[in-house]
């Protein structure tokens, strides 16, 4: 019964931005353990932006750092992704991922439990 959808996806211009939304349902944006990743054909699922812990603690991969940027809006059981001044390397099926205990690093594909189905994002 736990569900993860992704939305907000499409087709932007370089330099252009985008929200992507993840509606949660018989999952909590409380959890102490999120993530967007993101995955190309021919490429490994990379993970782009975690939520660890209480803290909060917000980690971002280095390709993505300073242009994207995670939130969460715990009242509408949503977490986000703001991204900005987009590239062409950008493009990209984005995914939402959350963990269960034990948490592990929250940081790799075998770390979540839950993943919505995708949402696909063009930069041209």
């Amino acid at each position: 019964q736990v569900q993860l959808v992704e939305s907000g996806g499409g087709s932007v211009q370089a330099g252009g931005s985008l929200r992507l939304s993840c509606a949660l349902s018989g999952y909590t944006s409380r959890a102490k353990c999120m993530a967007w990743f993101r995955q190309v054909p021919g490429k490994e699922r990379e993970v782009i932006a975690t939520w660890y812990s209480g803290g909060p603690i917000t980690y971002y991969s280095d390709s993505v750092k300073g242009r994207f940027t995670m939130s969460r809006d715990n009242a509408k059981n949503a977490v986000y992704l703001e991204m900005t001044s987009l590239q062409t390397d950008d493009t990209a099926t984005y995914y939402c991922a959350g963990a269960v205990p034990p948490w592990g690093a929250c940081s790799k594909v075998a770390d979540f439990t839950y993943w919505g189905l995708g949402t696909q994002v063009t930069v041209s």
